[in-house]
């Protein structure tokens, strides 16, 4: 991972109080437990209402977790007053997700002045070993907030 820098001393703060305010994530339960510079974890507890018929974590909540993890990790690099919004994002789901808990982990590849780029990894956590279920790629747009 390349060294970012934050534009916002406070940026663990931004990041809390824009992520508090998704409720979705709020919903489904996703906390964040890691956040740096061009870097996001979240983790997402299993819960039965998030699967699919096979008892798997839901494709679209993989998918939603991908995109949020990698939302802050550019999040993280932005002045105060700006925001992200996703442009794209491609998504591969190379297991099926289980386990006690997702992880999310977002990293970004390359901040621009408009665009960010960032790589995504999620991952089925059970009795602390991880298998990874999908990776994606993402590009985020800057925004007033």
């Amino acid at each position: 991972m390349s060294d970012f820098v934050p534009k916002s001393e406070n940026y663990i703060q931004l990041v809390q109080k824009a992520f508090d305010q998704q409720g979705f994530m709020k919903h489904l339960g996703v906390e964040i437990a890691d956040i740096r510079p061009g870097y996001c974890e979240l983790h997402l507890p299993y819960k039965k209402e998030l699967d699919q018929h096979h008892g798997y974590f839901h494709g679209g909540v993989i998918g939603s977790l991908a995109d949020v993890s990698g939302g802050f990790a550019g999040f993280s690099l932005l002045p105060e007053g700006k925001a992200m919004l996703t442009v794209e994002y491609k998504l591969n789901i190379i297991a099926p997700g289980e386990g006690d808990y997702l992880k999310g982990v977002g990293r970004v590849v390359k901040a621009g002045h408009t665009l960010t780029v960032t790589e995504i990894d999620v991952f089925g956590v059970s009795g602390g070993k991880e298998v990874q279920c999908a990776t994606a790629i993402q590009t985020l747009m800057c925004v007033d907030s």
